[in-house]
């Protein structure tokens, strides 16, 4: 089992929840103000940011299997987001959480606070 962030449309309610929806849900959460997200027009991209804030999302325990899915929704190997140690406060600062941030050129995207 991999431990997941996530801050999007994988959240439970979001469009893309069917994605991850069959994974076990562990807790809401909130990461340490490191990051920055950013509205990219139907979906957040995630970044870390000099002026961080918290990002508010849920962590999931997720299988191998759905990890792999999950990978190709992000578009790792098209270099849209990287899947990275994210860190979180509270009860997860000392845990190991996997998350993805967004790689490519946020001109002109709108920041998008603490939740989406």
């Amino acid at each position: 089992m991999t431990r997941v962030f996530v801050y999007g449309t994988l959240k439970r309610g979001g469009e893309n929840h069917e994605w991850i929806k069959s994974q076990t849900f562990v807790a809401s959460a909130r990461t340490k103000p490191l990051y920055r997200m950013f509205d990219l027009g139907g979906y957040p991209g995630m970044i870390c940011a000099e002026n961080g804030i918290a990002i508010e999302g849920e962590v999931w325990d997720v299988d191998e299997a759905c990890l792999a899915r999950l990978d190709v929704l992000e578009d790792i190997d098209g270099d849209e987001y990287e899947r990275v140690l994210i860190e979180l406060e509270g009860e997860f600062a000392a845990q190991r959480v996997e998350g993805y941030l967004y790689l490519r050129d946020l001109s002109g995207r709108r920041d998008a606070g603490a939740c989406w």
